[in-house]
């Protein structure tokens, strides 16, 4: 029987259980990962390397921000939750929160290192994110950005290298994504690591006109200021 297993290019079944175990347990992860990106409205995610989760010094500091974070880890990596007597049915929904947020803040981490950045980079060429609306930006490749580091204080928001601006996502199904899973610093890591990408600034810029003649700045404010005059010489005549 040993020779079968061998022939195989298998462990012998004494050890044959937490090999599967283990063979498995990445099997499940991929495809739950790859489930989750592949959502509608999860497109801008990635897929987070397992031995990047596995790796406890990358996760420092989010057991203080993710309520149920045992468990909710254990969901990400397909784990056996422990049987601590909580009501498994009743916690489901709220571990499936915490775990949807936690994957969101690694994912965060994530896409600042070397392999997350190359996968990124890759989405923004497939332009996976997008392209500008401004005109004289002419179609530029825009990228995913959070206004904020702290989970559910802004949506997600797409960042236009060219015009250095930012831009509520066109579809709704982006809408109710954190800006927290991508973080504050994502565009501008990439373009650091490969500036290569970085577009040059838009050489051109909407000019207002009127008849052909450009407005001066203090135009509209000495419009301003000759209302409030003739309003006063009415009221004292």
């Amino acid at each position: 029987h040993h020779l079968f297993f061998f022939f195989l290019g298998l462990p012998p079944p004494s050890t044959l259980s937490s090999f599967m175990k283990v063979e498995l347990g990445k099997q499940w992860y991929q495809r739950r990962v790859r489930g989750f990106c592949g959502l509608r409205g999860n497109e801008y995610f990635c897929e987070v390397d397992e031995d990047y989760i596995q790796d406890k010094f990358n996760l420092t500091g989010l057991s203080d921000m993710i309520p149920h974070y045992k468990k909710a880890l254990d969901m990400i990596l397909d784990l056996e939750p422990d049987d601590d007597g909580d009501d498994a049915q009743g916690q489901n929904d709220l571990v499936e929160q915490a775990a949807e947020m936690l994957y969101g803040l690694i994912h965060a981490r994530y896409i600042l290192t070397n392999r997350g950045l190359a996968m990124m980079l890759e989405k923004y060429q497939n332009s996976e994110f997008g392209t500008c609306i401004r005109v004289f930006c002419e179609n530029q490749l825009m990228l995913p950005i959070g206004l904020s580091d702290n989970p559910g204080e802004s949506m997600v928001k797409l960042y236009c290298p060219k015009c250095q601006d930012v831009y509520v996502p066109k579809s709704s199904r982006y809408h109710h994504i954190d800006g927290a899973y991508f973080g504050t610093s994502f565009p501008h890591m990439l373009f650091m690591v490969h500036p290569e990408y970085r577009p040059k600034p838009s050489p051109s810029s909407f000019i207002p006109r009127l008849y052909g003649f450009k407005i001066h700045p203090l135009a509209y404010q000495l419009q301003v200021e000759a209302g409030v005059h003739w309003k006063e010489s009415r009221k004292r005549a």
